[in-house]
């Protein structure tokens, strides 16, 4: 196998797992690694960051393969997923396990690298991801059980620095929680008539979209509220304050494009917005923290 086929099957597996997405918990873990900073009022490492961020990326990249692989049949059968790698069969499940093996490697080694208490965490942290790849089968769950997954990234951060969890970061944590919660019941939207059709469980596919933007509000005021919490933090003023106001300004911009009669505009409310939120809370944390 040439050097040229090699890279195009690592394009075409990192387009499976949408890396590109990784964006969106990224900054939240890097978010993790500054308040870890401001309580143990030191820096970390290079190599400290390195490992945090291959976790980050090996943890994401596994979750992201094996929901993948798990739904291959339900995504097969949606209109809206049918044309997904695998079910398109631009790549083969054997494939995507060794993609998942390979990342779930990287996550423990680079635990492993950080301290013993990540690398404990770090098997509960892949089983988390299998529950939420079945979840949708049984629970209308599965948009929480997504947040706590996501959650992890700056949890784990803090943890690879203070081996420890303080009160910042459950703060941190369930701020991310919420929002990833939000944003994925909005994305099921697309998908109320054929996960009713299926027997598939959502919170849309349940309370209709309505309700569901309703309660998408409600996840997102807990949100903003626990990131103004962290004001307590020493070391974070007003320019996490702006950073926060920008944040709510981004999040009633996104409630505004998704109306109970016109879902036209979920991608940019999924994709761009929740990029920008989480990139501006980081940029401006980091900000706050420097200055």
């Amino acid at each position: 196998m040439g050097l040229s086929v090699v890279i195009e099957k690592i394009v075409i597996l990192l387009e499976m797992i949408k890396f590109s997405h990784t964006v969106f918990a990224f900054p939240f873990a890097l978010m993790g690694v500054v308040l870890a900073s401001l309580a143990s009022a030191t820096t970390p490492t290079i190599m400290q960051i390195i490992w945090i961020c291959l976790a980050m990326i090996g943890a994401r990249s596994a979750a992201m393969a094996l929901n993948r692989i798990l739904d291959a049949r339900i995504d097969a059968e949606n209109p809206r997923t049918a044309e997904r790698h695998i079910p398109a069969g631009k790549v083969a499940p054997i494939e995507a396990w060794l993609f998942v093996i390979v990342s779930a490697g990287v996550l423990l080694f680079a635990a492993w690298m950080l301290n013993p208490l990540c690398f404990f965490l770090a098997p509960i942290v892949l089983a988390l991801f299998v529950l939420y790849a079945y979840c949708k089968r049984f629970t209308l769950l599965a948009h929480v059980v997504l947040g706590v997954c996501l959650a992890g990234a700056p949890v784990g951060a803090w943890i690879a620095l203070r081996g420890d969890v303080q009160w910042p970061v459950v703060a941190l944590g369930l701020a991310v929680l919420f929002w990833v919660a939000g944003f994925d019941i909005f994305y099921a939207l697309q998908d109320i008539a054929f996960d009713r059709d299926h027997g598939l469980h959502s919170i849309p596919a349940r309370l209709g979209v309505e309700r569901s933007l309703l309660l998408v509000k409600l996840f997102h005021v807990i949100m903003a509220l626990l990131l103004l919490s962290l004001l307590a933090v020493e070391g974070l003023g007003i320019i996490y304050l702006l950073g926060v106001s920008v944040v709510c300004g981004l999040l009633v911009y996104e409630h505004q494009l998704v109306k109970v009669n016109d879902l036209s505009k979920l991608d940019a409310a999924f994709f761009n917005m929740n990029g920008y939120i989480s990139v501006t809370i980081f940029v401006f944390t980091l900000a706050d923290a420097l200055i």
